[in-house]
């Protein structure tokens, strides 16, 4: 499947910041699941872009920009094809043991409840691992409801579990924290999701990866119930939203800051011929 992507955010300030600098993870890499075509990251007004790769194999570009005006806008434009691996993730950079994604963060500790929530889908699932992040996942969709808008970047997997609500960011932060919680290494993707139509979306996408003993890594998108397939775009991997968050930095100056994120994946024919 062809997959379109076109991003921008655009962060308009109260009065014009002296500097600003971010760190950008918007690049995605191929693997065997998908292909990048092209792909391209601009900034307005012109500013300094230093690609490099963060120690997860993240492709980064650190963004410094001085005296932008009251305004600054990060767009994005790619392509990539994508294939079906049934929710199999392989050909990615691997630098680390896969228990260094055991480690619980403070985004993904569980509390009480949910230390005991995680507890009773093992303990209902059994042995098999597959069978157990299958069972998280669908036990997640039955008591966390997927509601867009209702938390902040800092919300934790205990507090979006005991809400009953969250983003997709807070499913994916409730599956990793089980999931550990389970003895099953867990990391968070950042990325796209692009439905059958064309629409705008207002951020990006995210879902979980768990390490499976004779699969290695599979796909679980918590937020919409199934295995990460052909629509889905994996850009950025992390133990949790802050190591894979898709803008973070700071500004000095500048006063009360809007912004504005708009995001456009769509569908589109293959033209691979096998």
């Amino acid at each position: 499947m062809r997959l379109r992507i076109a991003y921008a955010t655009v962060y308009t300030y109260e009065q014009p910041p002296r500097s600003v600098l971010q760190r950008l993870k918007l690049t995605p890499r191929s693997h065997d699941g998908q292909h990048i075509a092209h792909w391209r990251v601009d900034v307005e007004p012109d500013a300094r872009l230093l690609r490099a790769e963060d120690p997860l194999g993240n492709i980064t570009h650190t963004l410094y920009c001085n005296r932008p005006g009251s305004s600054l806008i990060l767009t994005v434009h790619g392509e990539a094809e994508t294939f079906d691996c049934n929710g199999v993730v392989r050909g990615t950079v691997e630098r680390f043991p896969t228990s260094v994604f055991l480690r619980q963060t403070a985004l993904t500790q569980p509390d009480a409840a949910l230390a005991q929530f995680a507890d009773e889908v093992a303990a209902k699932a059994g042995a098999d691992t597959l069978t157990r992040m299958h069972d998280l996942m669908d036990a997640i969709g039955k008591t966390v409801a997927f509601e867009a808008g209702v938390t902040k970047s800092e919300t934790t997997a205990a507090q979006a579990f005991n809400a009953g609500h969250g983003v997709c960011q807070d499913l994916s932060h409730i599956f990793i924290a089980s999931a550990r919680r389970m003895g099953v290494p867990a990391r968070y993707i950042s990325g796209h999701l692009a439905r059958e139509e064309t629409r705008l979306e207002d951020a990006a996408h995210a879902w979980v990866e768990a390490h499976v003993d004779g699969l290695g890594w599979v796909g679980f998108d918590a937020a919409n119930q199934i295995c990460p397939g052909e629509a889905h775009l994996r850009v950025a991997v992390g133990l949790d939203y802050l190591d894979a968050a898709p803008v973070r930095g700071s500004r000095y100056g500048g006063g009360a800051e809007k912004l504005e994120v708009r995001l456009r994946a769509d569908q589109g024919s293959s033209q691979r011929q096998d």
